[in-house]
């Protein structure tokens, strides 16, 4: 019995040790770049009749709108522009482009330590979206988002670890001119986070300032083209098939700059795509593979991400419908055409329709991320923060999104069978005349920290230990951590000499 008591006592002090102690990246039970693919919701022949259709769309529709540069640029390479104003794209110039389309790129960080290589199904979760609107957890109202709750997310994001990348979550509606509102919004994220950063330009002519300020962040032009750490989301269409003029634009400039580009394509099942999910499928994938066109057509092999952002609307209102199941399967849907083409690619997936971080919110959070995580998505966007249909966003909801992807992502990593994990030398040790439990074993210990995920805030004590410790709100728990970290120095500050000159040239909104 003594023996016993000693082994259990000296395994709890083993096991907390181990709790304490940082692990590797390598070694973490869950990490950015797991690789997905095994959930399909789409069949081979499914993938090929989408492929086969948007080749049509592309041949028989085209899209209309293109910029007369852009127009020049598509039909150099192959594009028909018909009477009517549409350019229209022959199957041999979309098989061309697709073979000269960058298949794995890096997105880096300012620190390359959240370098994210975008190839194959390795998955990676972040934030994205333009939200109006912050969450007030404790008035449970909403209000007009500001640059300094841009700033405060991506401070909050730098710190979560299943939060690989922040793409620019809300709007600064404090900042009246858009100019202003795009550059401060790079600056308000660059610093805070050292993470990969998507954020978007207004209007083309924003463009040089916006990438003059990026050279000075970097420390010059050739470093920042060297290690590009923020990249363009782009909404180069306006679905049903129309290129967006002004967007086409920016997106020529930030090619010619060195800069990532998202092909973002968001129709809306029923409204602005058609109403079968298939179907919403071919055409946001007939949109993107324009945008594949225009961009080697440009800059053979540009890093380009595959930006399929289809949505969902509840026909019963017309409202979004961003947690529901088929936007899960849009989602997973997406991710698999990606594969196909072997792009890599992004879609919307974790965002909920729910007003508050409330149940709704993670049943709708969570079904979406393991399936677009399952599916093998490269870029899960939206994946944390997002409520309201994109409409509002949440500082506490972003923390505990947190601990919703780090159990997407254990699911994504699936079971490994090894020749250790199934062999029977510790079971016959604790089944014939060992303690008949397996709480102090080596593997036990080994394994705690490497095989199993475990929550930052939430909760798994027992009912009589949860009342003896006060019982905790959730919410109130993320809300704490929220300030413990913004009451600490932003970690991505920028050098003060680097900053005062950057202040001296732009008017940048954020206090010292």
């Amino acid at each position: 019995m003594t023996t016993r008591t000693s082994r259990r006592a000296g395994g709890r002090q083993a096991r907390q040790a181990l709790r304490a102690a940082p692990l590797a990246k390598e070694t973490r039970p869950v990490r950015a770049g797991l690789e997905g693919g095994a959930y399909k919701p789409l069949t081979q022949a499914g993938m090929e009749r989408i492929h086969q259709a948007a080749l049509d769309a592309l041949e028989q529709i085209g899209l209309a709108d293109a910029p007369q540069s852009g127009i020049e640029i598509m039909t150099r390479a192959g594009a028909i522009l018909g009477d009517d104003g549409r350019l229209r794209f022959p199957r041999a110039l979309v098989e061309d482009m697709l073979a000269k389309a960058a298949k794995n790129i890096t997105l880096h960080g300012r620190d390359p330590q959240h370098d994210m290589n975008l190839s194959g199904t390795r998955v990676h979760y972040g934030t994205a979206g333009a939200a109006v609107h912050m969450v007030d957890v404790d008035g449970r109202e909403y209000r007009d988002s500001t640059v300094q709750d841009l700033h405060d997310a991506a401070r909050i994001a730098d710190q979560l670890d299943n939060i690989h990348f922040l793409q620019r979550p809300m709007v600064c509606r404090d900042i009246p001119d858009n100019r202003d509102m795009d550059l401060n919004s790079i600056y308000a994220c660059v610093a805070g986070t050292t993470k990969h950063i998507g954020t978007s330009f207004t209007e083309p002519d924003f463009v040089d300032d916006g990438i003059e300020l990026l050279h000075m962040m970097a420390g010059g032009e050739d470093k920042w083209r060297a290690r590009p750490f923020v990249s363009n989301s782009n909404c180069f269409v306006v679905p049903p098939m129309k290129f967006a003029t002004e967007s086409c634009e920016v997106m020529e400039k930030v090619i010619a700059a060195g800069m990532p580009v998202l092909l973002l394509s968001a129709g809306m099942s029923t409204a602005t795509a058609p109403p079968t999910l298939a179907g919403t499928i071919v055409q946001a994938v007939a949109e993107c593979l324009a945008g594949v066109v225009y961009v080697n057509a440009i800059k053979p092999g540009h890093p380009a991400i595959f930006g399929t952002w289809p949505f969902v609307v509840d026909l019963r209102s017309g409202a979004m419908s961003g947690g529901s199941g088929e936007q899960a399967l849009l989602a997973a849907g997406c991710s698999q055409m990606h594969q196909f083409y072997g792009l890599p690619g992004g879609a919307a997936s974790g965002f909920s329709d729910a007003k508050l971080p409330d149940m709704q919110a993670g049943w709708e959070q969570m079904c979406s991320n393991v399936m677009a995580g399952l599916s093998g998505l490269n870029m899960v966007y939206e994946a944390a923060g997002m409520h309201a249909s994109l409409l509002g966003f949440c500082h506490e909801s972003l923390i505990l999104g947190d601990d919703i992807i780090g159990q997407a992502l254990r699911c994504v990593r699936g079971i490994e069978v090894t020749e250790d994990a199934v062999d029977l030398d510790l079971m016959r040790s604790v089944c014939l005349g060992g303690p008949g439990h397996y709480l102090g074993e080596d593997q036990t210990l080994s394994l705690m920290q490497t095989e199993y995920v475990y929550p930052t805030l939430g909760d798994r004590t027992s009912p009589k230990e949860w009342a003896e410790v006060g019982k905790p709100d959730l919410v109130q728990a993320a809300k704490t951590r929220k300030e413990t970290i913004l009451a600490e120095t932003s970690r991505a500050h920028l050098d003060p000499i680097v900053d005062q000159a950057i202040r001296a040239r732009f008017n940048i909104h954020l206090p010292r």
